[in-house]
């Protein structure tokens, strides 16, 4: 298992259900910030969007894999204004 110090930009992020989550955009503190094209629909369409480094299970070659399932992620990310969650 490679170590969070390991994501790169353009990385792949995938549930553990195999669901694709996002896109790495870059690495910010403890929290991986995903790109825009990642941000969703209506009020959340444009915003970069967050996963924390808790989320992280593994890193293989160019994918970052999450401990949680995809649709429960999603619901955990956390947005640039502020950084709380959802």
């Amino acid at each position: 298992m490679s170590g969070f110090e390991d994501i790169r930009e353009h990385m792949q992020v995938i549930g553990a259900d195999g669901v694709p989550v996002g896109t790495v955009d870059h690495i910010e503190g403890d929290r991986i910030k995903l790109t825009k094209q990642d941000s969703g629909f209506g009020g959340h369409e444009g915003h970069h969007h967050y996963i924390s480094r808790g989320l992280v299970a593994d890193i293989e070659g160019d994918v970052v894999r999450l401990s949680a399932n995809a649709d429960v992620a999603v619901e955990m990310f956390e947005e640039e204004e502020g950084g709380e969650a959802r």
